[in-house]
């Protein structure tokens, strides 16, 4: 039979069915700033789920690293509240929850206490015995991002940080959270810290919407589906569009925001790993390096922004007070812990290009902000207008709406004749949704990359090519902005979709942003 054909299938280094998934293996996982809301709404809540559908490491344990002075029957009731608010699966399990209480444990020190780390390290050993971990060893480092190089300095001072020298010896990893830096000259200071200690191997920079459901489907729907792979260029494509966009303030963020903005804390991260996913090229595997190398090819593809582009193409704003779902809410620089005057964006939109084969000349408009009518991640891919005029009749545009969160589906709106005489088109869509066609509760994003990590596959973490390259692209516009302060702010009210110059921007190119 001749390969190709009906009956045959040649092989497809992008499947790998056959390849037995990694496995979780026993270790500790060791939480730092564990009195924080990350470890009580969702990194606990994520291990008792993994537990709860046997995905856990049977030799597992937890240990709570924070500076409050609590033992560990406090930790473990602080945890239970947790998850009985905040886990996916309800109610909580008696009797699992009575043997998973026993693997958590709290220890109590400053991050900067080498007595602490000492203490900690005969812990870890004595929790090796007790449970049959092997020495391998997950460091979680919630806290904030000035204390990342002391942890990891004085987890490699006192050996808790080590070089497997092969696949048998031990392991240890550590994940980081965002935000990596605060600008490039920050990013590169910080990675010059940490590098004199943990290896690239060794380093999980965790961006959590990478273990959504939906983005993770991304590579499947584009490279399993050739029908859409195709079109999947400049010769089709008209537009791009990525909305990340939240009906919520800052709530009781106000330190933490003033210093940081909605590009450094949507866009930089959350942003850009969506920009690269949806336009990167087929990788060689499946491979985590393989997946990643694509994904930084496409970020260092973006053609800079002129000083020119920086005040026609990158748009920002702040909101004041307004109308969210009805309900009357305070204007940014009326949030608790802001500057009466703050310069800080909550909203930014910006028009780039990608200059390689594939996307040259298709403009990808991205944009971010708070206080939006709704709450909405999509990602909106318009085609180009059919040739001719066979149908005269104002056509709409194909589009192809990705929606991340909430109600994840896929959408295709085509063009359709309406029942009757006449040839009236009327635009319809063809829609999945993933609860509809799988049912249940989704594994939320920290169980997936918590269990990654376990697994030593780095696939949905950032590489340090992948955090460098996005901060080239958007320290100019920090370095901008805070040259040129804004006037006439804020320029859009709470419960609108922004500031009238982004929907400028958009008309300079004939082109709307997408009613969600």
């Amino acid at each position: 039979m001749v390969a190709g054909t009906h009956g045959f299938q040649p092989h497809n280094p992008l499947c790998e069915e056959d390849t037995p998934p990694n496995q979780a293996a026993p270790c500790v996982v060791v939480i730092f700033g564990a009195s924080g809301d990350l470890t009580r709404r969702r990194l606990v809540p994520g291990l008792y789920n993994l537990a709860r559908e046997g995905h856990l490491p049977a030799h597992f344990c937890c240990v709570g690293f924070a500076r409050r002075d609590k033992d560990h029957g406090i930790f473990r009731s602080e945890m239970l509240e947790g998850v009985r608010e905040y886990s996916r699966s309800q109610p909580v399990d008696a009797n699992l929850w009575s043997s998973f209480q026993e693997q958590l444990l709290y220890h109590r020190s400053n991050f900067d206490d080498d007595e602490g780390y000492v203490r900690l390290g005969r812990l870890l050993k004595q929790l090796d015995s007790q449970f049959g971990t092997q020495g391998n060893r997950v460091y979680y480092l919630s806290t904030q991002p000035q204390y990342f190089p002391v942890i990891i300095e004085r987890l490699r001072r006192h050996g808790l940080i080590y070089d497997a020298g092969s696949e048998t010896d031990p392991w240890s990893r550590v994940i980081i959270e965002k935000p990596f830096g605060h600008d490039l000259a920050s990013a590169l200071e910080l990675q010059s810290h940490i590098g004199h200690h943990l290896h690239e191997s060794q380093t999980y920079r965790i961006d959590h919407w990478l273990g959504k459901e939906t983005v993770q489907n991304l590579l499947i729907f584009r490279f399993a589906n050739p029908i859409f792979e195709a079109v999947w260029n400049n010769h089709f494509v008209d537009h791009v569009q990525i909305t990340v966009a939240e009906d919520i303030g800052i709530g009781s963020r106000g330190n933490l925001f003033e210093n940081q903005g909605i590009l450094r804390d949507i866009v930089q991260n959350h942003v850009m790993q969506l920009l690269a996913l949806i336009a990167m090229e087929p990788p060689g595997n499946l491979s985590a390096e393989a997946i990643r190398d694509e994904k930084v090819k496409v970020i260092e593809s973006i053609a800079p922004l002129s000083t020119e582009d920086l005040d026609r193409r990158v748009i920002r704003g702040q909101y004041g007070p307004g109308y969210v779902q009805g309900e009357s809410v305070l204007g940014y620089r009326q949030e608790g812990d802001v500057s009466e005057e703050s310069a800080v964006e909550t909203y930014a939109a910006m028009k780039l290009y990608i200059d390689n084969w594939r996307w040259a000349g298709v403009p990808f408009y991205l944009r971010a902000g708070k206080r939006m009518p709704k709450r909405v991640t999509e990602i909106a891919i318009t085609f180009k207008a059919p040739p001719g005029h066979l149908y005269d009749c104002g056509l709409l545009n194909n589009v192809l709406a990705i929606r991340i969160q909430p109600d994840e589906n896929i959408a295709l709106k085509i063009n359709c004749k309406v029942p009757g005489q006449r040839a009236v088109i009327h635009p319809v869509k063809m829609d999945f949704r993933y609860n509809a066609s799988f049912g249940g509760s989704q594994q939320e994003a920290y169980e997936r990359l918590l269990w990654d990590c376990m697994a030593g596959d780095s696939t949905l973490f950032a590489r340090i090519d992948e955090v460098l390259s996005s901060w080239r692209l958007l320290s100019p516009i920090l370095d901008h902005w805070k040259s040129k302060k804004p006037d006439s702010w804020p320029n859009y009210a709470a419960g609108k979709w922004g500031p009238e110059e982004a929907d400028a921007m958009m008309f300079d190119g004939g082109r709307r942003w997408r009613i969600l």
